[in-house]
């Protein structure tokens, strides 16, 4: 327990991790391979693990990123993979793309000419087109258009297009754009459009590539819809008891005096806060797992502390371990279920657990 100090600390399952990715392979064609987006430090999970196991225990040859720094922590850990970074790097950095063997996704032609003038070495990259939502990406009224576009743009010097993609605001299309190049006889390596919404419910083996982000580590694209069996979250997030005592009914708990105990009340002081990544929005409505049963968090959550009700267990002691997210006993507490209580969604829950919350890998 040293290491992490017995406060907060998150665990991750690889074992997990490889089986999720086994299910995911067997949603897709065998003309598709998996692109594991590992952006956001492999989303809250901690790239350098997450990305060793990938690539040398799950034979996964493609990685998608954010940003430039991420391409080149990536490439320390899979020296061999193909690493797309999806978003935008400033041109004055070409030198380190070709220098990483690093391939740039290309928005526009003005961007790859000036991608291309600032290094003497070739730009691989792939091609984004705006399908609908409005970031970044090539946009014209017609496929043909979009055609024109990248078929000048396979002509610049230095800049070897490998492939285009795209990401729907909705998962459910084809890329017509991609038809309009072949009949013009402009073959690509890949064409990308299947996000994890896309894998898990509108899978296509014209895609060459699946880029399986949240899906990867177990949560749902859309809470709405059921992901396959066998998917589950890799993490776990755990804190223990540092304190238990009685408090009287009139007595407040924490700042602001928000919460009131309307009874005699045991109160557990746990050591996790907002610092953490564990949101004040849940102050007096989370609930916390403990010897197997669920407990009310009383009273805002403060920066690195938090209260709640112990009351109905009488075991609960100073030292317990308890999970925030994660099964206890015969219940479990997701990061999607905590998502609905801040609003959000469980790609920001997980990514949101802070740095100074240490991951601790089980095998």
């Amino acid at each position: 327990m040293k290491p992490y100090l017995k406060r907060a600390w998150a665990e991750v399952s690889l074992p997990q991790l490889r089986k999720n990715v086994d299910i995911i392979r067997s949603l897709n064609s065998p003309t598709t391979d998996i692109m594991a987006v590992v952006k956001a430090d492999a989303y809250g999970h901690g790239d350098e693990h997450i990305v060793r196991c990938l690539a040398e225990q799950c034979g996964i040859k493609y990685f998608a990123v954010s940003n430039l720094d991420e391409a080149i922590a990536v490439r320390k850990f899979a020296p061999d993979a193909d690493i797309l970074i999806l978003g935008y790097t400033p041109p004055e950095y070409a030198h380190e793309i070709a220098m990483y063997n690093i391939i740039q996704g290309v928005v526009s032609t003005e961007y790859a000419q000036e991608l291309v003038k600032n290094t003497p070495s070739p730009i691989r990259c792939h091609i984004k087109i705006d399908t609908g939502m409005g970031r970044i990406g090539l946009k014209h009224d017609t496929p043909e258009e979009c055609a024109d576009e990248i078929a000048e743009m396979i002509k610049i010097d230095k800049l070897s297009v490998e492939g285009i993609y795209t990401h729907f605001a909705v998962a459910d299309s084809d890329d017509p754009d991609y038809d309009v190049l072949a009949g013009r006889g402009i073959k690509l390596r890949h064409l990308h459009f299947m996000n994890s919404a896309a894998t898990c419910y509108r899978n296509s083996s014209r895609s060459t590539l699946s880029r399986a982000g949240i899906i990867l580590y177990g949560l749902h694209p859309d809470v709405s819809l059921d992901i396959p069996e066998g998917l589950e979250p890799l993490m776990e997030l755990k804190a223990v008891i540092s304190h238990v005592k009685t408090v009287k009914a009139g007595d407040c708990i924490s700042y602001g005096r928000t919460f009131v105990a309307d009874r005699e009340m045991r109160i557990a002081t746990v050591t996790i806060g907002y610092a953490d990544g564990y949101s004040r929005l849940v102050s007096s409505k989370g609930e916390i797992l403990v010897h197997g049963k669920r407990c009310r968090i009383v009273g805002r959550v403060c920066m690195d502390q938090l209260m709640m009700d112990v009351s109905d267990v009488p075991e609960a002691k100073s030292g317990d371990i308890v999970t925030l997210i994660g099964t206890d006993g015969g219940d479990r507490i997701t990061a999607d279920d905590l998502a609905q209580i801040y609003g959000t969604i469980g790609y920001e829950v997980v990514c949101g657990i802070s740095k100074r919350v240490p991951r601790i890998y089980i095998e």
